[in-house]
């Protein structure tokens, strides 16, 4: 297993790319505790893994939820060998004109600061211990965007750049920090991210910008993100993975 003996947190895990990686790391034998503002729901995925999760509910935009977190998580397994910042938001897709400030702030604040109270907050604990991993859930609407979606794009072109420069700062911790930029995937936000419903013929336009002819799922997302996890790739840092089916090409 190629994540045994091992400690995780995750981010947004009660559904969608988070619950896909809580699963594939518990399965390669990590400890994972799984975390959402969903609670109920962080319950039902740490309740269906069994005895190497935990639930903890929470807002990743807030420090003392974030800091509990972390607390929980060093207590489960003693030490926190990773963190997957997943949780995301997107406003709907529309003209960037209509984007309300309270729209604006909420994309920014779960995408981006997020990322800024997370490393708060464990970075100390990973110094601490010698190191640790950070991958952070990009997009790859921070690389190539669409219109309609300029402010989410924006936040996750920081995730994708913030990603960069933590590995070069904290690597001589010993903290590698990764980043994972999927392409749409069928997930909750689907129909926010397409701006109109959910029908074959609408999906087919989506489709029709990718190469390998589907959206991401959450085992290509999980996937992606145990292979940075593992100590098989000790030596990357700084890297942002497109799992995008060629998107951007």
């Amino acid at each position: 297993m190629r994540l045994k003996g091992k400690t995780a947190l995750v981010t947004g895990a009660a559904s969608g790319f988070g619950k896909g990686i809580a699963e594939t790391f518990a399965r390669e034998g990590a400890k994972v505790v799984v975390m959402d503002l969903n609670g109920d729901g962080a319950q039902t995925v740490a309740g269906a893994i069994g005895a190497s999760a935990r639930a903890v509910q929470g807002d990743v935009t807030s420090r003392t939820d974030i800091a509990r977190a972390v607390k929980e998580t060093v207590a489960f397994g003693g030490r926190i060998d990773i963190i997957i910042n997943n949780a995301g938001w997107t406003h709907k897709n529309k003209p960037l004109m209509e984007v309300t400030d309270e729209e604006f702030d909420r994309v920014f604040d779960i995408n981006v600061k997020s990322i800024y109270l997370m490393t708060q907050e464990a970075v100390p604990q990973l110094r601490q211990q010698g190191g640790g991993v950070m991958i952070n859930i990009g997009s790859t609407a921070g690389i190539r965007p669409r219109p309609g979606l300029t402010w989410y794009n924006g936040s996750k072109g920081a995730v994708n750049l913030m990603s960069r420069s933590m590995a070069a700062e904290l690597a001589p911790d010993k903290i590698r920090v990764n980043c994972v930029a999927p392409v749409i995937g069928a997930t909750a936000l689907l129909e926010q991210f397409m701006g109109m419903p959910d029908t074959p013929e609408n999906r087919a336009k989506f489709l029709s910008t990718i190469p390998l002819g589907r959206m991401s799922e959450p085992k290509d997302i999980a996937n992606a993100c145990l292979y940075l996890a593992s100590d098989e790739a000790e030596f990357i840092t700084g890297v942002v993975f497109e799992v995008d089916g060629g998107r951007t090409i």
